[in-house]
């Protein structure tokens, strides 16, 4: 009896945690441009209050972009986009370690770095919205 009572009314199906339409790879993108932009504010800058607050700043950016794609690659990419796009999985990992190179830089190259691949991933994902 307990069984049937606490049986759910309603099966719901979707490829990803929730129904479509809270994932967007904008999120990463948004965080790899505030890295890019410290890194540059730090090269103009000399002092050495502002610096440190900076890389502060740069590195908490890069891990939130970090998160993004992590939750993109393990929560919204399944099994027929990683057979559909085959370099996904490295193209993951390229963009995740360029967001630690980024973290761990003042150079704006490792910034732009990141955020190339994070474009390519969300060139996958609006792609896999259409189908």
């Amino acid at each position: 009896m307990l069984s049937r009572l606490f049986a759910p009314k309603v099966k719901v199906s979707a490829h990803c945690d929730l129904p479509c339409g809270v994932y967007d790879p904008a999120q990463a993108r948004i965080e790899a441009e505030s890295v890019k932009a410290v890194q540059e504010k730090y090269q103009a800058n000399e002092d050495p209050d502002f610096r440190t607050r900076a890389i502060l700043i740069k590195e908490q950016r890069a891990e939130l972009a970090k998160h993004h794609v992590s939750v993109l690659w393990s929560d919204y990419f399944k099994p027929p986009h990683f057979e559909k796009y085959p370099e996904l999985h490295q193209l993951v990992n390229d963009t995740l370690k360029a967001l630690s190179a980024a973290k761990g830089s003042h150079d704006p190259a490792t910034g732009q770095k990141a955020l190339d691949l994070i474009a390519r991933i969300a060139e996958i994902f609006w792609e896999t919205k259409k189908a």
